[in-house]
């Protein structure tokens, strides 16, 4: 009985690992506009802008990094 409940635990970890989940621009955005938090709000929306940029799923310019 022990070895049928260690087989199920065993399958059922395998098979939790085989579920994933895709980080898209919306979780980039997120992530990043929530370390934009700035007393100043001029300074606030100019980080948001560059979050905006950073997060874009289609760029239309090549942004070349270096």
């Amino acid at each position: 009985m022990k070895k049928i409940i260690v087989a199920v635990l065993i399958v059922s970890m395998i098979l939790s690992h085989f579920e994933s989940v895709e980080s898209g621009p919306g979780d980039c955005l997120d992530a990043c506009q929530t370390a934009c938090v700035q007393p100043n709000t001029r300074l606030m929306q100019r980080c948001d802008r560059k979050c905006q940029i950073r997060c874009d799923p289609d760029p239309k310019v090549d942004h070349h990094m270096g």
